[in-house]
């Protein structure tokens, strides 16, 4: 069995990485199945830490198509053209698709012309708002899959509602948490902790990437006043990409001690940042999914998420873009006054294996 599992951007790989080793164990094994590994973008991928592949325990893409453009339009017709030479190239009996980017509808699309089986992970996640690029993307990509792997049983639902076929639904889990599982005796501890002094569970993380969060200034001004007037002398590590430093930098509003801003951190100290920190704030419904199976307090920079878990069995609660809101729950969370929480069903690091035998029985 050929397996073709395309990817769109950083994020991507980390939900991929334990299928591709699930993979390589099963062919250890004796099974026949192999895959190969597509990236829209360059080899030279300035979001693609040197550390990330070795961190994942996986190989670096098989290729790259080079697709870098910023217009989606553009990106997504660059795509399907480099997408489908490949195919034409490379035959696959399915092709894997994650999450929701325009790259990853264009590999939909192309595949499904192709006449190959498509298969997308993380499908059925829906933010019920058509003006978001990513909700149309959601809605092609999962209705041309022939398997539409979910995380959760609120994504079973809305597939199901929207009239994918019972048999073509599976719940499997969330993968983002089979390579917390099998990581996390390897990660480290960020150096600016040891720089600062700053023991575990004695700060909070902040992270911003929503552009919409961003570009209202006077809104984002007020947000962080309340986060920072509300953290009351905790410190507040931000690892924060240029876009998103230089509008924090605008607001003025971060000038303090407590606001430590740092460089985008490598995946294996991100990844302890997150499971140790007091409490963080965020507008990442990954970092919201990681929280919630670490069990650390989480307020979402949004009004409604894509895995609901989070929300009414995790340790996520959403607070829009509203200041007042976003300095009770921090307030809250400062006090170790903060709801109690489970992990979701199938959670269990598992994901990646039920995955893999779907697809080995769809093939007999």
């Amino acid at each position: 069995m050929n397996i073709c599992i395309f990817v769109g951007a950083r994020p991507n790989f980390i939900k991929v990485a334990p299928l591709i080793r699930t993979i390589g164990k099963a062919r250890e094994n004796g099974r026949d199945v192999k895959c190969e590994l597509v990236f829209a973008g360059e080899s030279g991928d300035d979001t693609l830490e040197p550390t990330l592949f070795d961190a994942l325990q996986i190989p670096r893409p098989d290729v790259c198509l080079g697709v870098t453009c910023n217009n989606l339009n553009e990106l997504t017709g660059q795509v399907m053209a480099h997408f489908e030479h490949y195919l034409q190239q490379h035959p696959a009996d399915v092709v894997v698709v994650v999450d929701d980017l325009a790259s990853t509808m264009a590999a939909a699309i192309v595949t499904k012309k192709q006449g190959i089986t498509l298969a997308h992970i993380a499908a059925g996640t829906r933010s019920f708002d058509i003006s978001m690029p990513k909700e149309i993307n959601r809605l092609v990509i999962d209705g041309l899959s022939d398997l539409l792997f979910t995380a959760g049983i609120s994504n079973n639902s809305i597939a199901n509602k929207e009239g994918a076929e019972l048999s073509k639904v599976y719940m499997v889990g969330n993968i983002l948490i089979d390579n917390i599982r099998a990581n996390q005796a390897m990660f480290r501890k960020p150096e600016v902790l040891t720089n600062k002094g700053i023991g575990d569970r004695q700060y909070i993380v902040f992270t911003l990437n929503r552009k919409a969060l961003m570009a209202d200034e006077a809104n984002l001004k007020a947000m962080l006043r309340a986060m920072m007037e509300a953290a009351d002398g905790t410190p507040v590590i931000a690892p924060l990409r240029q876009s998103a430093l230089q509008a924090v930098i605008g607001t003025g509003e971060c000038d303090s001690p407590t606001f430590i801003a740092t460089e985008p951190m490598p995946y294996l100290e991100f990844s302890y940042l997150i499971a140790h920190a007091k409490g963080i704030v965020t507008d990442s419904g990954n970092v919201a999914e990681e929280a919630t199976f670490d069990n650390v307090p989480c307020i979402t920079l949004n009004s409604y998420t894509e895995h609901i878990e989070t929300v009414k069995q995790g340790s996520n609660i959403l607070v829009g873009e509203d200041p007042e809101k976003l300095s009770e729950a921090v307030g809250r969370m400062v006090a170790n006054d903060w709801k109690q929480c489970s992990i979701p069903d199938r959670w269990d690091g598992r994901t990646a294996e039920r995955i893999l035998q779907i697809l080995l029985e769809q093939h007999r």
